[in-house]
């Protein structure tokens, strides 16, 4: 009997060891051919794919077609899983690969009809562009079908990949859109709820159009309105307490940074262009770093969207152009008027009956789940929320076909400043700043995006449009605003306010930036007279501490000698702060506690300035607070009137000294031991991860990069948290590529095994400068047309 034990122990293990090797061969398999001749169809002439020695591909082809096709190949290559997974995420369709846990999502993005809007996009295209998208798709296809196996996702999940289709590129466009706008208007909605309960003249002081930390690039920062005296508002009998804030404060704006200097600023004379785009950190990164060349025609080096056959930002020899998300009011939430008859709402035409679509969702081993969208002539009709004037369409900019087009292809033939700008203002994406930068040393700014044009309403809250207010048609690009080479020769965005008056109104306000970010960018560039890439990357790093440096001695002064005395705990905590690192280091404790401290006192005196607004409609506060709340915050510390302090507290100084206790006391609870141990890196550690190892936790060492802790935070310009933050980092100058910089959170490659799958994060995290031009050729993939068959 033992020796059966023994012999089947032997067995099992020798099968455990079998079943490993063949999973290990298996995933081996889905790795990428690097080097060799693959034959294809859908080529009219040979093309190539070189990579260096991290992975970045340079790509030539003979025609735009071509290269379209061969960008494809290489992104399934190295990225399918993660196109497969925005391109379902867009069109409301993760639940058919992922099962019930996704379906939340599904109806999130169902919501918007995407997949029918992608198709309608795609038939109204010239047939350049159509030509562009099917020759990448082709191209994406076979490069799917050149692996050894399916990627190793579908390994995992049991799966097998769908073919690319010409419209999912489209999809991906309209993934960007979600990410970069309010989708649904909510910003809107929520300050509806506030104008309705708070007196005009508070409300307009909450909510303000800027403030003193502004920095646009044309006109001034805004002055604060006068505190709203005792006869008009009080909040003396609010005497409930918020729960501590816990160093939670409002969500990171998904946003960039992006600057450019004049070439009388540079030693080559080319303007120098600058560029983060700060969005949620994945496994892969969202960007795929490449070089695009059609042979004799277009030479472009920058990040490409997977599922998409272009470069976004970079550079083209001519110009080099990099985004930031404007924050522009690109949603509107339209109040709905009912109808005579059931079923029906006012027009301005008369009554309408709404279109509904019925969209099924499929569900991975559980039945199909169906989703009700009724739609109106200014968009769909959002049933979630409960406005108390009645129901909400979403009238949204990506909804309109108009919204998305290829434009942007254009850019990589553009040789002018004023040849881009004319681009970007025709160019259908998700509309952002464009910063652009030429050879011959000019630079400017514009919108690049469609722009709605709108008439008749407030637009920052819920209106009726049953009488004819709304959107009226769209800006002619002629009238876009720009600025085009200042006397200073500088121009920065940082998703703040960029200018002011009609052009400010053109664009309107979708919650911009407060301008700490915008305004400390700003002087770094205003500091020097002389700018090179590596200068650039030292803005692009900057940590220092400058917008909370006013709370440290408000906090300073809150921690008077009686109040240590009272509380001896206290001394440890001024200790802390007093000798803090003036920079949101991840080794510093005495930033993390000021900061926690400035959100613990903005959080108890909302919450007081707010009840009303919670009273009537029972709505999270933190959700209300505006990105310009700080000048009404602080003009309340620094004029502390009696009548806007809440009710539970005696004083200003027992509210600021409460809200010391209040961030001793939760640290203690989170964490135990030492006050000394909190320092900001352990708050701020890097969680880029795969998504499957959210799913399977045992993968996360192998699928996730390092959990390092991070330096930066959202009010400067090393704008990064644990899962936020640079997207890319590049700096060049248009035609002297070769001694510009990029980094990126995450190598080229998304399978684990691979070389690549890491390269370059270890220099993102510490901020080292890497190339910007793809290195020598280590790897050389020739991509050649199948022989036709003989009739």
């Amino acid at each position: 009997m033992k020796k059966w034990l023994i012999r089947l122990s032997a067995f099992a293990g020798m099968f455990g060891v079998v079943v490993a090797a063949l999973a290990w061969f298996a995933l081996r398999a889905s790795l990428p051919q690097l080097e060799g001749t693959v034959r294809v169809e859908g080529l009219s002439a040979a093309a190539g794919i070189d990579r260096d020695a991290d992975g970045i591909p340079v790509i030539t082809a003979a025609d735009r077609d071509d290269l379209a096709f061969a960008t494809g190949f290489a992104h399934a290559q190295d990225r399918f899983f993660q196109m497969d997974s925005i391109r379902r995420q867009a069109a409301g369709e993760l639940s058919a690969l992922i099962g019930p846990a996704a379906l939340e999502v599904d109806r999130r993005f169902r919501f918007h009809r995407f997949r029918a809007r992608a198709a309608a996009v795609l038939r109204g295209l010239p047939a350049t562009h159509r030509s562009l998208f099917d020759s990448y798709a082709a191209g994406v296809n076979a490069g799917l079908d050149s692996l050894g196996a399916r990627p190793f996702e579908y390994l995992i999940l049991r799966a097998t990949p769908e073919p690319w289709q010409p419209e999912d590129s489209i999809l991906a466009v309209y993934a960007m859109f979600m990410q970069l706008n309010d989708s649904r208007a909510r910003n809107d909605v929520r300050r509806g709820l506030a104008y309705r309960a708070l007196p005009a003249a508070v409300y307009a002081w909450l909510y303000p159009e800027g403030t003193e930390w502004d920095a646009p690039v044309v006109g001034a920062h805004r002055e604060q309105a006068p505190v709203p005296p005792v006869e008009l508002y009080s909040v003396r009998e609010v005497t409930d307490l918020p729960p501590a804030a816990g160093e939670i404060g409002k969500p990171d704006l998904n946003g960039s940074n992006n600057w450019a200097v004049g070439g009388v600023l540079t030693a080559t004379g080319r303007a120098l262009v600058s560029n983060d785009m700060h969005l949620g950190h994945r496994v892969p990164n969202i960007w795929y770093q490449a070089r695009l060349r059609v042979e004799g025609l277009s030479d472009v080096t920058g990040v490409t969207l997977p599922g998409t056959p272009f470069v976004v930002a970079g550079s083209n020899g001519h110009i080099a152009w990099g985004y930031t998300n404007s924050y522009g009011d690109w949603a509107d939430a339209v109040l709905l008027r009912p109808g005579l008859a059931p079923g029906t709402y006012r027009t301005p035409e008369g009554d309408r009956v709404f279109e509904t679509f019925v969209e099924q969702i499929e569900v991975r081993r559980a039945a199909p789940v169906e989703l009700e969208i009724r739609e109106t002539i200014w968009g769909p009709v959002d049933d979630s929320i409960d406005y108390p004037d009645g129901e909400i369409a979403v009238a949204w900019l990506a909804h309109r076909p108009r919204a998305v087009n290829l434009e942007l292809i254009r850019l990589e033939m553009a040789d002018s400043v004023a040849a881009a700008l004319d681009i970007a203002a025709r160019a259908g994406i998700p509309p952002q700043n464009f910063v652009v930068g030429d050879a011959s040393g000019n630079i400017g700014w514009t919108i690049a995006g469609q722009i709605p044009l709108k008439s008749g309403y407030p637009a920052t809250v819920p209106f009726d449009a049953s009488e004819g207010a709304g959107w009226i048609g769209w800006a002619d690009p002629a009238n876009y605003p720009r600025v085009v080479n200042p006397a200073n020769h500088r121009i920065w965005t940082a998703n703040a306010r960029v200018v002011d008056n009609g052009a400010l109104a053109m664009i309107g306000d979708g919650g911009y930036d407060l301008g700490a970010r915008a305004g400390q960018i700003r002087d770094g560039l205003l500091a020097r007279d002389r700018f090179a890439p590596i200068d650039m990357l030292a803005i692009q790093n900057d940590d220092r501490a400058l917008f909370l440096d006013r709370w440290r001695n408000l906090l300073l002064e809150t921690l008077t000698e009686e109040r240590i005395a009272a509380d001896p705990e206290l001394a440890e905590y001024r200790r802390l702060v007093e000798g803090w690192i003036p920079r949101a280091a991840a080794e510093s404790v005495g930033y993390r506690l000021v900061r926690a401290f400035r959100l613990e006192v903005q959080s108890r005196v909302f919450h007081g300035l707010t009840a009303p607004v919670r009273d009537a409609y029972g709505d999270d506060p933190a959700l209300l607070i505006s990105n310009q709340f700080e000048a009404a915050l602080w003009q309340l510390l620094s004029e502390r009137p009696d009548h806007l302090l809440p009710g539970s507290y005696e004083s200003w100084e027992e509210l600021l000294s409460g809200a010391v206790r209040a961030n001793v006391d939760w640290y203690e609870e989170r964490y135990g031991g030492r006050l000394s141990d909190r320092s900001w890196g352990e708050r701020n550690t890097a969680a880029i991860r795969h998504p499957l190892s959210r799913a399977i936790p045992l993968l996360s060492q192998w699928l996730d990069m390092p959990r390092d802790a991070l330096d930066g935070d959202v009010d400067l310009p090393l704008a990064q948290g644990p899962t936020f933050g640079a997207s890319q980092r590049f700096s060049v100058s248009p035609g002297d590529e070769a001694n510009g910089l990029m980094q990126m959170p995450t190598g080229q490659s998304g399978h684990p095994l691979s070389d690549f799958y890491r390269r370059g994060h270890d220099d993102w995290v510490h901020g080292r400068p890497r190339p910007f031009l793809p290195g020598e050729a280590r790897y050389r993939l020739r991509l050649a047309p199948a022989p036709r068959p003989r009739p």
